[in-house]
C-alpha cells in the first residue's frame, strides 16, 4: 500500500499588511487629531496680533488694555476741550477770612443763646467779639465756672484752635461793690473772670501764645446800671479774636467796646500770634479750684 506524503503549509507572504494597515490607521488619527487642534480661534488671534503690533509699532499702547470688537482704546488723559471750557480750572480760589469763618461758625455752633439774647457775635475787618452773660459760666460775686462752662467753652475752644489770630479775654461786672477776701474790688472779680476763661481755652487746646486776659471791672458799661436788667448786661465776658496783634493790642488798651477799626490797624495786615514757646505749668487742685489771676 502506497504512503500518503503530508504537504507543506504554505508561508503567508502577506503578514505585513497588517501592521501596515494598523500604521496607517493610527497614522490617519494622528492627523485628525492634528487637525481638530489646529482650529483657529479669531478673537484670541486677533488679541494676539494686535498685541505684536502695539509692542513692536507703537510702545504706548503696550501698557493699555487691547480692545475687543469695535470698542476704542481707552486712555488715561483728560478730554482737553473740558478742562479749556472749564473757568473755575483757570482761576485759583482765594482762601477764606479766618475771621469770616470764625463768626460764621460760632453762629452755627450757639444759634440757641443768640435767639435767646445770652451770646453776642460781632466783629468787623479787624476783629471778631464774641460775648457771654456772665449768668452762663459762673455763679453770682464768683469766678469759679459752673457746668455749663464747660461745655460752652470747649465748644469756642473747637472753633478756634485751628487758626492762629491773636485773642483777649475781656472780664466786665456791674457797679454793686464786692469787698471780700479773694476779689477786693470789682477789677479782681472781672480779671479772675477772664483768666477763668483762658485758662478754660488752654485747656481745651487753644494755644496759649495767643491769648491774654483783661479786667476791665465797672468802668466800661453797656447798660445802664440803675435798673437790674442793665446790670445783667454788664456782666459778660467779651472773647476777641483779633487780625493781628497791634489790634489786640489797640483793643485791649481802651476795650472792645470803645476800639475804633482806623486806617492805622487796617494797614498793619494780618500777623498771627507768636506759637507758645513752653507748655503751660501744670497746676495743682487748690488753684484748680479758685481760678484767680
Amino acid at each position: 500500500m502506497a504512503r500518503r506524503r503530508n504537504h507543506e503549509e504554505h508561508e503567508n507572504h502577506e503578514r505585513w499588511l497588517v501592521s501596515y494597515a494598523d500604521f496607517i490607521t493610527l497614522l490617519f488619527a494622528f492627523f485628525v487629531v492634528m487637525y481638530s487642534i489646529s482650529s483657529v480661534n479669531e478673537g484670541k488671534y486677533k488679541v494676539l496680533s494686535q498685541s505684536l503690533v502695539g509692542v513692536f509699532s507703537e510702545p504706548e499702547r503696550a501698557i493699555k488694555p487691547i480692545p475687543i470688537g469695535e470698542e476704542k482704546p481707552r486712555t488715561t488723559e483728560p478730554d482737553r476741550s473740558m478742562i479749556e471750557d472749564n473757568p473755575d480750572n483757570n482761576s485759583s480760589a482765594e482762601p477764606s477770612d479766618p475771621l469770616q469763618q470764625i463768626a460764621s461758625s460760632m453762629r452755627d455752633a450757639f444759634g440757641d443763646l443768640i435767639a435767646a439774647e445770652q451770646l453776642t457775635v460781632r466783629g468787623n475787618e479787624l476783629w471778631v467779639e464774641i460775648e457771654l452773660n456772665s449768668s452762663l459760666l459762673f455763679p453770682s460775686g464768683d469766678a469759679v465756672p459752673n457746668e455749663m462752662a464747660f461745655t460752652l467753652v470747649e465748644k469756642v475752644a473747637k472753633i478756634l484752635a485751628p487758626y492762629e489770630n491773636p485773642i483777649h479775654v475781656e472780664g466786665f461786672t456791674d457797679n454793686l461793690p464786692i469787698n471780700t477776701a479773694q476779689f477786693p474790688s470789682n477789677w479782681e472779680l472781672s480779671a479772675a473772670r477772664a483768666a477763668s476763661i483762658v485758662r478754660m481755652l488752654a485747656m481745651d487746646g487753644v494755644s496759649p501764645g495767643r491769648m491774654a486776659a483783661v479786667g476791665y471791672g465797672e468802668f466800661q458799661p453797656v447798660a445802664d446800671n440803675a435798673t437790674a436788667e442793665g446790670r445783667s448786661r454788664n456782666r459778660r465776658v467779651v472773647l476777641v479774636i483779633s487780625r493781628n496783634l497791634d489790634v489786640r493790642r489797640s483793643i485791649s488798651g481802651v476795650g472792645s467796646a470803645n476800639a475804633q477799626a482806623d486806617e492805622t490797624l487796617r494797614r498793619a495786615g494780618t500777623q498771627p500770634a507768636p506759637a507758645a514757646s513752653t507748655a503751660a505749668p501744670a497746676t495743682d487742685g487748690a488753684n484748680n479750684s479758685t481760678p484767680a489771676p
